[in-house]
């Protein structure tokens, strides 16, 4: 039996054992991120938290609607099993019950019938010199001429996030910048985050933003020096981060979707990892505005 409960209801030692114990275990789960990225957030359960399935909240024109938050991937359905049977029984009650304007499933939830799917790019734990043979041709001889760059682990401070507001391309909004700064801060407090800079001349020329969690690398993003270009950093910072970690940490891109991203994370010989998502335009909603 699925029950649905509103925040002040979860009980917390239940739910945070499920999602530790679930076979589709991930960051994004965890009570202190989705507390964080979050305006509000509920929980559907299956029977006594034996599966949990989170749900981000958002008020909007006065009503309340399922919309993932900035910088949160995948969530889905969690428990012990992946159990097909158990995913669908939690898809039908959530498609009747919410108002969505999008959600994200996580890659292991299957649905029937099949839904929309996203892309992610992921590399398992293996020995750095058998994942160097994966590489892409190019991609190995841009790694080569790049060598003259140096790897630095540097901390979070005003001149980084200077550093990030010069040369960030993917957030144009003032305000999702200043989430974005704000998460990263959110993150070095509680040593989740880690910082790899491609050095110049004492100068960064790519820096790669990663979140460190148990056994797994997730990147936020790789952010670029505008003025050097040319010198190849973001292929060298990978590599370097791959060549260092990638026998005792895998590493998830958290993307896929845009075709130059796509090939470069390929390039780095990682497959393919699809998720399932629902996302629905004005029409869809005002069927259900006035759901309960």
């Amino acid at each position: 039996m699925i029950k649905r409960l509103k925040y002040h209801e979860i009980d917390f030692e239940k739910y945070d054992k499920c999602i530790e114990n679930s076979v589709q275990r991930n960051f994004y789960a965890q009570k202190i991120v989705l507390d964080h990225l979050c305006e509000n957030w509920e929980l559907l359960i299956y029977n006594d938290y034996e599966f949990v399935m989170p749900i981000p909240i958002k008020k909007k024109m006065g009503f309340s609607f399922v919309v993932m938050p900035l910088f949160l991937q995948q969530l889905g359905v969690f428990g012990k099993q992946n159990s097909h049977s158990i995913n669908n029984k939690f898809f039908i009650f959530f498609q009747k019950k919410y108002r969505t304007i999008n959600y994200y499933y996580n890659f292991h939830n299957v649905f029937e019938p099949s839904v929309r799917l996203k892309k992610n790019y992921f590399i398992k734990r293996n020995d750095y010199v058998i994942l160097r043979k994966k590489y892409f041709k190019g991609r190995k001889s841009t790694v080569k001429s790049a060598q003259k760059l140096e790897l630095r682990k540097i901390s979070l401070n005003n001149d980084v996030l200077r550093y990030i507001r010069l040369n960030n391309k993917g957030l144009e909004k003032n305000k999702d910048l200043k989430k974005f700064e704000n998460y990263l801060k959110f993150l070095h407090e509680n040593k989740f985050l880690k910082l790899f800079a491609a050095v110049k001349d004492e100068e960064i020329a790519s820096l790669a933003v990663i979140i460190d969690c148990n056994s797994e690398f997730s990147s936020l993003g790789i952010i670029n020096n505008k003025d050097l270009k040319e010198e190849n950093g973001a292929s060298f910072v990978i590599d370097a981060i791959l060549k260092e970690n990638i026998y005792e940490k895998s590493f998830n891109f958290m993307g896929g979707n845009i075709r130059g991203q796509e090939v470069f994370f390929k390039s780095f010989g990682a497959e393919l990892q699809q998720y399932p998502v629902i996302e629905n335009g004005m029409k869809e909603l005002l069927t259900k505005i006035f759901i309960r």
